[in-house]
């Protein structure tokens, strides 16, 4: 039970990291300094004052720049890959019971597929604001996202397996009416005669 509890604490951040790719690795920083949170063997570097300011550091900047509306897109592109890359070293700093190559394959394929379906998911309402509003509603988009991060790394810290089914109700959420703006929505039957 315990090594499910640690695999679904691993894609809980990984996914919060679609969001904001460098607040669940501030959580994991500050957790683990704090001692509530133990790191898988390798990881411990990131519970030290160097990797927390580094990574607070990193935060702010992020989500300054998501506030200036041509640079959210910009800023799109770097984040998508970064988005996954971070989500493994979070699911994999905190998979703590299971061998190596089991871990990294979970965190690998668990925790970087959650974190590029979720900056996907991101992508695309970004898209969807930006069409409808010109743009001007992005700010608000950067607050929900930040937002989400957040709730979603502290959520995946304290009840992890609801975490992961929250996220996964929201990607198929947004996903789904993203695509009926995208694609447009399915034509009507003809009426019966």
């Amino acid at each position: 039970m315990e090594a499910a509890l640690s695999v679904a604490l691993g894609i809980g951040l990984a996914a919060a990291c679609g969001f904001r790719v460098f607040v669940p690795l501030l959580v994991v920083s500050i957790a683990s300094l704090a001692g509530w949170l133990p790191l898988a063997g390798g990881f411990e570097w990131i519970a030290t004052i160097p990797a927390l300011i580094a990574f607070a550091t990193a935060t702010v900047i992020e989500v300054a720049a998501y506030y200036v509306t041509w640079l959210d897109h910009v800023l799109d592109v770097v984040a998508s890959p970064a988005a996954v890359l971070c989500g493994v070293i979070a699911a994999a700093s905190v998979i703590t019971d299971l061998p190596p190559v089991v871990r990294w394959s979970v965190a690998i394929i668990g925790g970087g597929g959650a974190a590029g379906l979720v900056q996907g998911a991101t992508v695309l309402v970004r898209l969807k604001s930006a069409a409808l509003t010109g743009g001007l509603a992005n700010p608000l988009v950067a607050t929900a996202e930040l937002f989400g991060s957040a709730m979603t790394s502290l959520l995946a810290l304290l009840m992890p397996l609801a975490a992961v089914l929250l996220i996964a109700l929201l990607c198929i959420a947004v996903f789904a009416m993203s695509g009926r703006f995208l694609f447009g929505r399915p034509s009507e039957p003809p009426p019966s005669p």
